[in-house]
């Protein structure tokens, strides 16, 4: 089995990772409590790419909302589609970030970064280089925090017990953003 192969027979997990993450960014107003970490704010903003069949049959459909206003998304899971895009805030402390997640290859896009200090600082070489520095760490901060996201998900999803009361949990989320 070669490597595309093995992205589209394992895409499901991305898909179930972002239709849990939006069940447990709204099961507490926004906050979602990372193991170790603490409290993070992860919230789903206006727009998710729902994905419904597949390979040639596929279909896709924007939906586009207010924050968690997304009623055509839930409605759309209920009927059996899968996100495959979201665009989310995620802030820990200080640091706000915003990011697109791709589901089916766990690609970031459209990352925008947290203004800092060292934004506002002049133009010399050294200044630049500390810009550079700083975003890559907050880069990586963004990037960390997604993967803990992503391992929580992962620990719940092998468990046959935890994720069958996970799966209940979040069918009756559904249900209920669509009265």
């Amino acid at each position: 089995m070669d490597l595309v192969d093995l992205i589209q027979e394992k895409r499901f997990l991305g898909q179930e990772f972002l239709a849990w993450l939006w069940y447990k960014s709204e099961e507490r107003g926004g906050s979602v409590e990372l193991p170790e970490i603490g409290d993070i704010l992860v919230v789903f903003e206006k727009h998710m790419l729902l994905e419904y069949g597949e390979g040639d049959a596929s279909e896709k459909v924007i939906c586009r909302g207010l924050q968690t206003e997304l009623k055509e998304a839930r409605e759309g899971m209920r009927l059996a589609k899968k996100p495959e895009q979201a665009r989310l805030r995620i802030a820990r402390g200080d640091h706000e970030y915003g990011v697109t997640l791709t589901a089916s290859v766990m690609e970031f896009r459209n990352v925008r970064l947290p203004k800092t200090a060292g934004t506002e600082d002049g133009n010399d070489a050294d200044s630049l280089e500390g810009q550079i520095l700083e975003r890559i760490v907050l880069f990586e901060e963004l990037t960390f925090l997604v993967n803990e996201l992503f391992r929580m998900f992962i620990n719940i999803r092998v468990s046959d017990s935890q994720w069958a009361e996970e799966l209940i949990l979040i069918r009756q989320w559904v249900g209920e953003g669509l009265t």
